[in-house]
């Protein structure tokens, strides 16, 4: 049985307020500024541990880190072109993924991961206002 430390509470709950998608150095650098007894490694090894609990889902993003998010269902993200942020997507599945591909082609269908790019709010409104 695995101990329940203060700092895998404390690396818990600061990935929960960083409202996912944070990268281990984000979540590093935010642990740092508030426990700086934690070390990188200890971050690192925790998020590992987290990931193999089920608690969080590494996701690999194109072109960029892996980021780390606290929803561990399958879900759509969309990554922007300009600041590089990885933001859920609210998309209904089209298709049964087992029957349309499992069947036809014969895997069997454990997960998938699919990532949108394009320009975020936020970076859209500094473009317009160049």
């Amino acid at each position: 049985m695995e101990r329940n430390t203060i700092q895998k509470e404390i690396i818990l709950s600061i990935i929960k307020k960083l409202d996912g998608h944070a990268t281990a150095n984000e979540i590093y650098e935010k642990v740092n500024e508030e426990f700086p007894t934690i070390g990188k490694s200890t971050v690192c090894r925790n998020l590992d541990r987290f990931v193999d609990q089920g608690l969080i889902a590494k996701r690999e993003i194109p072109n960029g880190p892996s980021v780390y998010d606290p929803i561990v269902t399958d879900h759509y993200h969309v990554k922007c072109t300009e600041c590089k942020r990885v933001f859920d997507v609210d998309m209904e599945f089209i298709w049964d993924l087992e029957s349309s591909i499992g069947d036809k082609r014969g895997f069997i269908i454990s997960g998938h991961e699919i990532t949108f790019s394009g320009l975020c709010p936020d970076c859209r409104k500094k473009q317009e206002h160049r």
